[in-house]
C-alpha cells in the first residue's frame, strides 16, 4: 500500500528580517487542532527569541484565514473529560498569549474568512489588514459555547459593548464592520492586500527594533495601570529616559540630526 506524507499544518518562510507564518490546512479552512496549536505556539516562541526576525506576518493558505476549531477535533473533545478539555483550552490560551505578547511586531494578513479562534488570532496581532470579501464571526454560541479563551483579546480589540452583541448573537459580519469596530486596521481590495502588508512591513523596519518591540508593552502598561497617575508618569518617564540613552536611541537621534538613515535600516538591506 502506498503511503502519502501528511502536509505540515504550518509553513514558515524567512525573508530577510521578515518571518511569514502560514496556517496550512487549506482543505479544512486552516481550522485548529492540537497539532496546529502546538506548532504555531512553538514557531511564535522561536520567532520571539530570534534576533534575525524583526517583523512577523501571520497568514492563511487557501480561501480562508482560519475557521477556528476543527470540527473533528471538537467532536473528539466533546467525548473527553472536563479535565482534558481544560488542558486543551489552556493550550489555546497559551497560543493566544504568546502571540499577543510576542516581542516583535505582528501583522495579520486576512485574505478570507476568520471565525472563532481565527478572530482571536487577528485580535492578537498588532496590525490587521483584510480584504473586502473577508467575513468574520464569533459563532460559538450557536454550539452552546462561548469564545471564552479568546475573549480578552477580542474585547481589547472591539470593546465590551460590541463584544456583548457579537458573542451572544453569533452573527456573521463583514470587513467593513470589522474595520469600524477596530478588529481590522485597514480593508483593501484583494489585489492590493500584499502591497498593503508590504507597506506596513516597510514602516516597521524603519523604526528602531527595540522601540517597536517595547511599543505593545507600553500600551499594555498604560491600559492596565492603576489609578495612581503619578506612578504612571514616573514609569513612562523612566522608560523614555532609558530609551534616550540606549544605543538604539542614541543612533536614532544622531541619524535624525545628521539627516541620514539609522544603522538598523542599512542592516536590513544587507
Amino acid at each position: 500500500m502506498t503511503e502519502f506524507a501528511t502536509p505540515p499544518p504550518l509553513v514558515t518562510r524567512q525573508q530577510g528580517p521578515v518571518l511569514r507564518v502560514q496556517l496550512h490546512r487549506p482543505a479544512l479552512h486552516n481550522a485548529f487542532d492540537d497539532q496546529l496549536i502546538a506548532q504555531l505556539t512553538l514557531a511564535l516562541q522561536q520567532a520571539g527569541s530570534d534576533e534575525r526576525v524583526r517583523v512577523l506576518v501571520l497568514e492563511g493558505a487557501g480561501p480562508s484565514f482560519s475557521a477556528g476549531a476543527d470540527l473533528n477535533w471538537m467532536r473528539g473533545m466533546a467525548q473527553a473529560s472536563e479535565a482534558d478539555n481544560q488542558t486543551d483550552a489552556l493550550a489555546l490560551a497559551r497560543l493566544m498569549r504568546v502571540l499577543d505578547e510576542l516581542p516583535k511586531p505582528t501583522i495579520a494578513r486576512v485574505q478570507g474568512a476568520a471565525f472563532g479562534g481565527g478572530v482571536g488570532l487577528v485580535a492578537c496581532c498588532d496590525i490587521a489588514i483584510g480584504v473586502e470579501e473577508a467575513k468574520f464571526g464569533l459563532t460559538e454560541s450557536k454550539l452552546g459555547l462561548l469564545p471564552a479563551v479568546i475573549s480578552p483579546y477580542v474585547i481589547s480589540a472591539i470593546g465590551a459593548r460590541q463584544a456583548r452583541r457579537w458573542f451572544a448573537s453569533a452573527e456573521i459580519f463583514d470587513a467593513g464592520q470589522a474595520l469600524r469596530m477596530g478588529l481590522l486596521h485597514q480593508v483593501v481590495e484583494a489585489g492590493q492586500l500584499d502591497a498593503a502588508v508590504d507597506r506596513q512591513v516597510a514602516l516597521l523596519l524603519k523604526a528602531g527594533p527595540v522601540a517597536v518591540a517595547q511599543a505593545k508593552q507600553l500600551v499594555r502598561s498604560v491600559v492596565d495601570a492603576p489609578g495612581d497617575r503619578d506612578a504612571l508618569d514616573q514609569a513612562n518617564a523612566t522608560l523614555i529616559a532609558r530609551l534616550r540613552v540606549s544605543a538604539e536611541g542614541q543612533e536614532g537621534l544622531s541619524a535624525f540630526l545628521d539627516k541620514r538613515p539609522p544603522a538598523w535600516t542599512m542592516e536590513d538591506r544587507s
